[in-house]
């Protein structure tokens, strides 16, 4: 039995996303899990994920950050609506606010760890707070505010 990701649930028609979105053959295509109470991302990045040689540029890990915790609050909200996700109504979630404090230089030399712990939910709002390390050693850490998207950003419009 595999083991599906919170990406893994997302319909068809919003499974295109650069960071999350495993439909687009291009993007970085992470993968999210639960692991108790946090949420986890192992990514790998490639040689040209450089900034300087031997770390990782910084928008790879604010866009990792992003995309992690955007779906860490749709599985967020499906736990905290008792439900499982990919059930109806359907829900995702966009970024409304991304900070991220960059503590020290990320060695490019991965994996990368992405770690998030849920701080609010307050209706169509979730709070996500992330770490990303590598080797135990924490790089950055980011604050993603996430509103629901409504239910007509979620599927194409029939003609």
């Amino acid at each position: 039995m595999t083991l599906k990701s919170f990406q893994d649930y997302y319909d068809d028609d919003v499974s295109h996303c650069y960071g999350c979105g495993r439909l687009n053959n291009h993007g970085l295509q992470i993968k999210s899990y639960w692991e108790n109470d946090q949420a986890v991302c192992i990514f790998y990045p490639k040689p040209y994920h450089t900034a300087i040689p031997g770390y990782v540029y910084g928008g790879l890990i604010a866009s990792l950050i992003d995309c992690h915790s955007t779906g860490t609050a749709a599985a967020a909200k499906y736990r905290h609506e008792g439900r499982e996700m990919g059930t109806e109504p359907l829900l995702r979630f966009l970024t409304a606010s991304l900070h991220v404090d960059y503590l020290k230089p990320t060695p490019i030399e991965g994996p990368l760890e992405l770690r998030s712990t849920i701080t609010e939910i307050k209706g169509r709002k979730v709070v996500v707070e992330t770490d990303l390390s590598v080797a135990g050693e924490v790089c950055a850490r980011g604050k993603v505010i996430a509103v629901q998207a409504p239910e007509h950003y979620l599927r194409k419009k029939q003609d």
